[in-house]
């Protein structure tokens, strides 16, 4: 059994202080760690999109232009009123 002195030093104000900075501290490691994680992810996506982007430019100008079909004209639709 835990004497009285040892149970009122740890809820004193000092030990729950400490535990609080603790907690805050393991938070903002935690955060960081993602963040980090996060920050790695996108600058590999994002090599990954412009590297797809340019082989894609290298394909067009490689590719032969052909010529786009003229446009059809729609006909006019014909309201017959009677």
């Amino acid at each position: 059994m835990t004497s009285l002195k040892q149970r009122s030093a740890a809820r004193s104000a000092g030990a729950i202080s400490d535990a609080w900075e603790r907690r805050t501290v393991l938070v903002r490691h935690e955060l960081a760690a993602t963040s980090a994680a996060t920050d790695a992810k996108t600058a590999r996506l994002k090599l990954l999109r412009l590297e797809k982007e340019r082989q894609d430019a290298e394909a067009a100008a490689q590719a032969p232009q052909l010529p786009r079909p003229a446009a059809r004209r729609t006909r006019a639709k014909r309201i017959s009123i009677g």
